[in-house]
């Protein structure tokens, strides 16, 4: 049975994940374009970290970093980091911790979710899961800038 669960990005296999995760982004997009965060970034108290497990082994990650808003209530969030390991492609996981995180951000009474993914080949999977679930494009948020390389999507709660 898969669970979903916060956990620390600091535990070792989580590490490795991240590791494998940010390695891919170097290897696909230029630096400027990586907006991948580490294990010590992902422990931020603006950021709720969660893993899927099945029997104790490592399926995948992602996160939920609540933006600042003017009024001090977060009412945005952004998805980050996430990330199935290779064994765990293709068994739902990504839309498991995606309904997750968004089930999250919705008990928080978010009115929006984001994201930031590649405009490469190699993000296209991502990019249909994430369309599949309402998410559309939209312009750059927080602190992003128009970047050709980046795809900016959001989902209204």
């Amino acid at each position: 049975m898969i669970s979903i669960d916060r956990d620390d990005p600091a535990r070792s296999d989580v590490q490795q994940l991240l590791h494998e995760h940010l390695a891919d982004m170097f290897a696909t997009s230029p630096a400027e374009s990586v907006h991948a965060l580490d294990h010590s970034a992902l422990s931020a108290p603006s950021i709720t970290f969660w893993t899927a497990r099945e029997d104790g082994g490592l399926l995948g990650c992602g996160a939920l970093k609540l933006l600042d808003s003017p009024a001090g209530q977060a009412t945005v969030g952004e998805l980050k980091s996430m990330r199935t390991t290779e064994a765990a492609r293709g068994r739902g996981v990504a839309t498991r911790m995606l309904r997750h995180i968004l089930d999250d951000a919705r008990a928080r009474n978010l009115r929006r979710v984001c994201l930031e993914t590649g405009t490469e080949d190699y993000f296209a999977p991502a990019r249909r899961l994430y369309a599949r679930h309402g998410f559309t494009e939209c312009p750059p948020f927080a602190d992003y800038v128009p970047d050709p390389n980046s795809v900016f999507m959001e989902l209204r709660l």
